[in-house]
């Protein structure tokens, strides 16, 4: 009597393969909420405390230019990509290089920011903060306009430049800003905030009847769709 041996391909019980799939499956589910509930949240939230936010109703919410986490081949912690117009971009790298490197200190206690590094004409937003070159230093007249980069709430760490304005929206109106420059400190206080798109450049322009400052990043949080704008006036201690 002969006997045949048959090699059985070795296959993983039904009940295990279930639970992967399973796994997968709700780990997909989280991955995909981590995302979007952070954005909702803000819209829902957030967004409308400020009448000037633009409406997610509107067609000005949606940035047509760029998709939602914008193009992967652009580095948005490179100050000069942040302007969609290329042509009537302010943010070249000739303006940003050609001026005179300055610092100072820059705090927000509400969102326990303290100390971070503002450079004045840089351009790389993973360093440290950026003032926009030809624009007021603090204390003097006019408009002290300072970026910083941002990424989802959940990913928040005021001592990280890639993710120091990620919760920048929860300012309101009369928090505290402060800023040490060349030993002097000034203290602002929030006025107003809003949205504008990438597109709109008023956001750099100089007024000369107070002392002002600016915060910019994008929003919604995680995103690159628009720019969530934060205005300050300086206030004595």
């Amino acid at each position: 009597m002969s006997y045949v041996y048959i090699k059985k391909n070795a296959t993983l019980p039904r009940t295990k393969k279930k639970y992967f799939a399973g796994f997968f499956f709700v780990s997909g589910i989280l991955l995909f909420f981590s995302a979007v509930f952070p954005i909702l949240r803000y819209q829902l939230g957030y967004a409308t405390k400020f009448n000037k936010i633009i409406n997610p109703l509107s067609t000005n919410f949606y940035n047509r230019s760029q998709n939602v986490l914008g193009s992967v081949n652009t580095d948005y912690t490179q100050l000069s990509n942040w302007f969609v117009d290329a042509d009537s971009s302010p943010g070249d790298k000739k303006v940003l290089s050609g001026h005179q490197s300055q610092s100072y200190l820059f705090s927000v206690p509400k969102l326990k920011i303290q100390d971070a590094i503002v450079n004045v004409g840089s351009m790389d937003l993973k360093k440290s903060l950026v003032q926009y070159p030809q624009t007021a230093l603090p204390g003097q007249l006019g408009n002290a306009v300072i970026f910083g980069h941002s990424v989802l709430p959940q990913f928040f760490n005021p001592k990280s430049y890639p993710t120091i304005f990620s919760t920048l929206f929860k300012l309101k109106q009369g928090d505290e800003i402060l800023l040490n420059y060349d030993n002097i400190a000034y203290r602002y206080l929030v006025e107003e905030m809003y949205e504008v798109q990438p597109t709109d450049l008023s956001v750099l322009e100089q007024r000369f009847d107070g002392r002002y400052l600016t915060l910019i990043t994008c929003t919604p949080p995680g995103t690159y769709l628009r720019r969530l704008i934060v205005r300050a006036r300086i206030v004595d201690f």
